[in-house]
């Protein structure tokens, strides 16, 4: 059973199984999250599971546009324009950059995602983000000190377009490896578990709803300005 932080908060739990799993253990298992009032989410055993596999791209994302010299409230006001409920650098502060640090490390290679130069600065510094009081921000009493800094709606769109792509094109590969049984159990853990923007469906209904060739040419656009984390994943064929 994979619990998310903060557990008190987070309602989602991923049950996870193996191909040698007992069903009746798996079905004892979901019956004991249900027990204790949280969601069920069964998942194929696999690096990352389902939530951290999808949501590390999108992270990393951020913080390229990091190296690139956004800003960390430039680069949140994006995400949380298009519906998102925290931005990523606040929310990379928040797990903690050595957390991250640590998944990105054992995950980058098998999502084809190089990890960022700046990230393993951060944490050799000892800045881990909100519990030593400084990361990407700088925290007084836990609370970032954030500068109100907004950039053009044309230049935030596409800030926040490259991290969703991200977000887009690794959930297209989890639904075509079998991580989740369907679309809908991967559009309800991507919503309960990183709170993506409920009102857009989630990422698969995002991806029917705006057009699966339209989003997959975005992705094909993104790769030959920004690099091979973009590169399209065969799933999308499957998805028309």
């Amino acid at each position: 059973l994979h619990f998310f932080n903060p557990v008190a908060r987070m309602q989602l739990i991923e049950i996870v199984s193996s191909p040698d799993t007992d069903p009746v253990q798996a079905s004892r298992a979901a019956a004991f999250a249900h027990r204790i009032d949280r969601l069920p989410l069964p998942v194929r055993s696999s690096p990352g599971f389902l939530v951290n596999r999808i949501l590390l791209p999108y992270l990393l994302e951020a913080v390229r546009l990091l190296e690139e010299g956004f800003m960390a409230e430039q680069i949140d006001q994006a995400a949380l324009d298009f519906g998102m409920p925290m931005g990523p650098v606040e929310l990379a502060d928040s797990v903690g950059l050595d957390i991250c640090l640590s998944v990105a490390d054992k995950l980058s290679e098998f999502v084809g995602s190089e990890v960022p130069a700046v990230l393993r600065h951060k944490v050799d510094a000892g800045a881990l983000g909100r519990k030593s009081g400084q990361g990407f921000y700088n925290y007084n009493k836990r609370v970032p000190i954030k500068r109100h800094q907004r950039l053009p709606s044309e230049k935030s769109g596409e800030i926040a377009e490259r991290m969703i792509l991200q977000l887009l094109n690794q959930s297209i590969a989890c639904l075509r490896e079998g991580v989740v049984e369907d679309s809908d159990l991967l559009d309800a853990g991507v919503v309960f578990g990183t709170g993506f923007a409920p009102f857009r469906g989630g990422p698969i209904q995002y991806i029917r709803t705006l057009g699966w060739d339209r989003i997959r040419r975005q992705v094909q656009r993104m790769e030959q300005r920004h690099g091979s984390q973009f590169s399209a994943d065969t799933g999308w064929e499957a998805l028309a």
